[in-house]
C-alpha cells in the first residue's frame, strides 16, 4: 500500500507512527506514512488478528451510529477520529438522516488535515485539532457552532481511551464530556481489554509501545472500562467484546474468537 499522502502539514515527522495512521493503515488506509506501515507490518507478524480488531472497531462504530440515530439523536461529537476511511460517522449518519451534525475531534495534524479536505462543502461537520483534556478549546469552538448542546449527542471514543495514561484520570475526562451534554446524550466507548488474551497481544502492546514516541497503550479490565461510564445507563447488552455488541450478522465477528475479545465496547445513555 502506498501512503497517498500529500500536503503534509508543517512540524509533522512523518519518520514517528501515531495511532491514527497505523489504524489507517490496519484499515486498508491510504494515508499513512513508511514509518506507519512498518510499525503496523511488525505488529501483524506479532498479532495477525490486530487488523481484524481494526475493522470489529469500524463495523462497531456504524452499528452504534445507527442506534443512535434510530432514537432520534441528530448530532454527533467523535473523539479521536484519527484519519478518514471508508465508513466514517458523517457517511454513516447523514446517509441515514440527512442533516445530522458531525464534529470529529483529533489531534493529529495528518488526520485534521484530511478531514478537512473529505469535508469541504459539508456544511453540517467541522473538524477540530485538540487534545481530549481540552474541553474548553473543543466547545468554543466548532463544536459549540455547530452542536446544540440543549438537545441530546451522541459521543464517541472509540480505540482512544486506552492510550491515555491513569495519570490524567480518564474516568474525571469523560465525566467532564458528560457534564457538558443533555439528558438523552448517549456515550459510544471501545477500549482495549487487558483480559484478552490472543496469541501475541502481550508483545504487540510491548512492541508499539517502544516504537510509538509519545503514544503509550494502556489496555484495561473490564471494571476498569466501566468507569467511563458513571453517571451514563449501559443500554444492552452491556459492555462486551466488540461484536458481540448488536451484531446485524455472522459477518461481524472475527474468525478467531479470541480477537472478538480484544476490545472492548458499549454504548450508554445519560439519563
Amino acid at each position: 500500500m502506498s501512503s497517498g499522502v500529500d500536503g503534509v502539514p508543517p512540524g509533522v515527522d512523518t519518520s514517528v507512527p501515531s495511532p491514527a495512521r497505523v489504524y489507517d493503515y490496519w484499515l486498508g488506509g491510504g494515508h499513512n506514512f513508511a514509518s506507519n506501515r512498518a510499525l503496523g507490518e511488525r505488529i501483524l507478524r506479532i498479532m495477525p488478528g490486530v487488523r481484524d480488531a481494526a475493522r470489529l472497531n469500524r463495523s462497531f462504530l456504524r452499528r452504534a451510529a445507527l442506534f443512535m440515530v434510530e432514537r432520534g439523536v441528530r448530532q454527533f461529537l467523535d473523539i479521536g477520529s484519527g484519519i478518514p476511511t471508508v465508513g466514517n460517522l458523517h457517511e454513516v449518519v447523514q446517509a441515514e438522516a440527512p442533516g445530522c451534525r458531525v464534529v470529529y475531534v483529533d489531534r493529529d495534524a495528518v488526520a485534521v488535515a484530511h478531514r478537512e479536505l473529505l469535508l469541504a462543502g459539508n456544511r453540517d461537520t467541522a473538524v477540530v485539532q485538540a487534545d481530549l483534556r481540552d474541553l474548553d478549546a473543543i466547545f468554543a469552538g466548532p463544536a459549540g457552532g455547530l452542536l446544540d448542546l440543549d438537545r441530546p449527542v451522541g459521543l464517541f471514543m472509540l480505540l482512544v481511551l486506552h492510550f491515555v495514561p491513569d495519570g490524567w484520570d480518564p474516568a474525571a475526562i469523560v465525566a467532564g464530556y458528560r457534564d457538558r451534554l443533555a439528558p438523552g446524550s448517549y456515550l459510544a466507548v471501545s477500549h482495549t481489554s487487558a483480559e484478552a488474551k490472543p496469541a501475541g497481544m502481550a508483545e504487540a502492546v510491548r512492541a508499539y509501545n517502544d516504537s510509538s514516541a509519545g503514544n503509550q497503550a494502556f489496555p484495561r479490565t473490564r471494571d476498569e472500562v466501566l468507569a467511563f461510564f458513571d453517571g451514563f445507563d449501559l443500554v444492552e447488552p452491556g459492555l462486551v467484546g466488540c461484536p458481540s455488541w448488536r451484531p446485524d450478522d455472522a459477518g461481524d465477528f472475527a474468525a478467531n474468537p479470541e480477537i472478538n475479545e480484544v476490545p472492548f465496547a458499549g454504548v450508554a445513555v445519560k439519563p
